[in-house]
C-alpha cells in the first residue's frame, strides 16, 4: 500500500521513523489532495491519457472521498504511508484498473507540495478573515471607550496621559500591518506547483494551464526546479507571517495581564471567563490571556526552525521537507484558535473608571503643563526646566484640562480613517 511499492517489504523500524505523524497531519491536507486529484484527472482526459468515461468514473470516485473526508467518516489507517497512498488505494478499490490510472504523469512530491499550497491558500484567506473580525471589534471597543483616561507608560513609570481608546485602537491599527504580510504571503501561496513531478518535471505534454484553472490558482509555478524549490520557502513566508500576528496578539494579550493585576487594576473580565487557585480563594487569574501569550511565543519561534530545517539544502527533493508539515499546519489551526477565543474573550472586557487624581498619577501631565507655558510665550527649555525644578520640590500641581488634538492623540483616534486604512486581500 505503498506508491513506490517495487515489492519487498521496508524494515519495520525504518517504516515507523519515515512515516512519522504523517497520518494524523495528513487529515488536514486530505480535501485538498481529492482536488489537485481531481483536476489533475481533468488534464489527463485532455491530452489524451485517459478517456472521458474514465475521467466521470474517476470524478465520481473522488467524489465519494470528498464526502467521507466532508462527514468525518476517512480515515487513514496504519497501513497507509499518507493520505496520497490512502486515496489512490480507494480508487483503485472501487474503480480498479482506472484508479491505478490517477498517478500518472505526477509525483509524490508534487502531489503534496499542491495539497499543502491549497491548504496554505484557503486557510491564508480564514485568517485574514478573522483578523478583520478582531480588528473590528478592537475598533467597536476603541469607540465604546474613547473617552476614558489611561495612563501611558515608558519604561513601566508613569509618563503621558493615554485612554482606553488610543489603546484598543493602537492594536487594531498594529494588526493592519500584519495583515500587509498576510496578503504578500498569500500570493506566494497562490501558486500551482503541480506537474512539477519529482522536481524535473515529466516527458507526458502536461496541460499545467488546465489545473491551475482548475484550482483556482492564480498563476503557476513556471519553472518545475523552483516549484520544487518553493517547499521550505513558501513555509518560511508563512512562519513569518503568522509569527508578525502573534507577535501583537501577544503583546495584546500581556497588556491584558498586567492591566488585570491589582497594582495596575485598570480592566477585569466576567469570573466566568477567568479560572482560580487551589490554596488562594481570591485569585482571579487571566488564563486565557497567558496562554495565548505563550501559543503566540510559540509560533513566532517557527520561522526560525522552518529556517533551520531548510537552510543548506541543496536543490531537488529532501525528506527534511515531511518535517515542515506537522508544526507549519499546527500553527494555522492553533492561530486560528487563538484569534477566535481573543475575539470572544475581549468583547466580555470591563473597562474600570480609574482616578488619575491619585498621587500616583500626579506626574502624568507634566508635558501639557510645561506645553502650556511655552504655549504663553516661554522657550521650551525654560519651560522644561521650570516644570522639572516643581517637580524635584514637591509643589507641581498638574493640569488635567488640556486637549490633545492632532492626528492619532487622545482626543482624535481618527477610527474612520484607521478603519478605512484595513488593506483588501489584492
Amino acid at each position: 500500500m505503498k506508491l513506490w511499492d517495487k515489492g519487498f517489504s521496508i524494515d519495520k523500524k525504518i517504516e515507523l521513523f519515515t512515516v512519522g505523524n504523517d497520518r494524523e497531519i495528513d487529515m488536514h491536507i486530505a480535501k485538498y489532495d481529492v482536488e489537485a486529484s481531481r483536476a489533475h484527472a481533468v488534464m489527463l482526459e485532455s491530452i489524451g491519457i485517459i478517456t472521458s468515461e474514465e475521467l466521470e468514473q474517476l470524478k465520481s470516485g473522488l467524489k465519494v472521498l470528498a464526502e467521507s473526508i466532508e462527514d468525518g467518516t476517512f480515515i487513514i489507517e496504519d497501513s497507509f504511508e499518507d493520505v496520497h497512498s490512502k486515496i489512490e488505494h480507494e480508487l483503485t478499490k472501487t474503480l480498479g484498473d482506472v484508479g491505478k490510472k490517477i498517478h500518472t504523469a505526477r509525483s509524490r512530491n508534487d502531489q503534496v507540495l499542491v495539497a499543502l499550497q491549497l491548504y496554505y491558500k484557503e486557510n491564508l484567506e480564514i485568517i485574514n478573515s478573522k483578523t478583520k473580525t478582531f480588528f473590528d471589534t478592537l475598533l467597536g471597543l476603541a469607540e465604546t471607550h474613547k473617552t476614558q483616561l489611561l495612563p501611558g507608560y515608558t519604561h513601566l513609570q508613569v509618563a503621558m496621559p493615554s485612554s482606553f481608546g488610543l489603546w484598543f485602537s493602537a492594536y487594531a491599527e498594529l494588526l493592519i500591518d500584519d495583515v500587509y504580510v498576510l496578503n504578500a504571503v498569500s500570493k506566494i501561496a497562490d501558486q500551482n506547483p503541480l506537474g512539477s513531478a519529482a522536481g524535473y518535471g515529466s516527458s507526458f505534454p502536461i496541460d499545467r494551464d488546465i489545473t491551475t484553472k482548475e484550482l483556482g490558482f492564480s498563476t503557476l509555478k513556471y519553472n518545475v526546479v523552483a516549484a520544487q524549490l518553493s517547499r521550505g520557502k513558501s513555509e518560511r513566508a508563512i512562519a513569518s507571517a503568522l509569527g508578525g500576528l502573534c507577535n501583537t496578539m501577544a503583546r495584546f494579550a500581556m497588556d491584558i495581564c498586567l492591566y488585570m493585576s491589582q497594582n495596575f487594576g485598570f480592566v477585569t473580565f466576567p469570573d466566568e471567563l477567568t479560572t482560580g487557585s487551589s490554596i488562594m480563594p481570591h485569585k482571579k487569574n487571566p488564563d486565557v490571556f497567558e496562554l495565548i501569550r505563550g501559543k503566540c511565543n510559540k509560533i513566532q519561534a517557527l520561522h526560525s526552525e522552518m529556517l533551520l530545517i531548510t537552510n543548506n539544502l541543496p536543490s531537488g527533493y529532501h525528506r527534511d521537507f515531511q518535517l515542515l508539515k506537522e508544526n507549519i499546519i499546527n500553527a494555522f489551526e492553533d492561530v486560528k484558535d487563538i484569534l477566535d477565543i481573543f475575539n470572544y474573550s475581549i468583547q466580555q472586557i470591563i473597562v474600570k473608571d480609574i482616578d488619575l487624581t491619585d498621587e500616583k498619577y500626579q506626574y502624568l501631565f507634566t508635558v501639557d503643563s510645561i506645553n502650556n507655558l511655552v504655549v504663553e510665550g516661554m522657550s521650551f527649555r525654560e519651560a522644561y526646566q521650570k516644570i522639572g525644578s516643581q517637580v524635584q520640590a514637591g509643589t507641581y500641581k498638574p493640569d488635567l484640562g488640556k486637549e490633545h488634538s492632532h492626528i492619532g492623540s487622545i482626543h482624535n483616534l481618527c477610527l474612520d480613517d484607521i478603519k478605512a486604512k484595513y488593506p483588501s486581500k489584492d
